[in-house]
């Protein structure tokens, strides 16, 4: 898990990504939120996945603040994002929201090398 932050507000007020990769088969969830939500809201979308990573019989694991080479993954997943985002967004400064659901879709029918197929 980790967030991509300071983003151009949407026109819907969002300006942060919570991205959530499952490092086994690298899909990945692209979750739009506030920076200023607070916690109680952070920790209902949370537990929510909580609950769905029990039911699969799967756990989610936090990284450590700044300290992205704990979770390689996750960044090497955001950088993707950031690319996607600026590719298919031509209106990126309002409307990176709205290509949010398109990117995660592309993102998780793409190829990865190192699982061989799409995740």
């Amino acid at each position: 898990m980790d967030f991509v932050t300071k983003l151009p507000k949407s026109s819907q007020g969002y300006d942060t990504i919570w991205v959530i990769v499952d490092r086994l088969t690298k899909s990945a969830i692209f979750t739009p939120i506030r920076e200023t939500d607070p916690m109680d809201k952070l920790a209902r979308i949370c537990l929510k996945e909580r609950s769905l990573q029990n039911v699969l019989g799967t756990r989610m694991d936090m990284s450590t603040a700044y300290h992205p080479e704990t979770n390689g993954q996750s960044e090497r997943t955001i950088q993707t994002l950031e690319d996607m985002l600026r590719a298919c967004a031509i209106d990126f400064r309002k409307g990176w929201v709205n290509h949010l659901p398109l990117v995660e879709f592309s993102y998780n029918n793409s190829y990865h090398a190192s699982i061989k197929a799409a995740p």
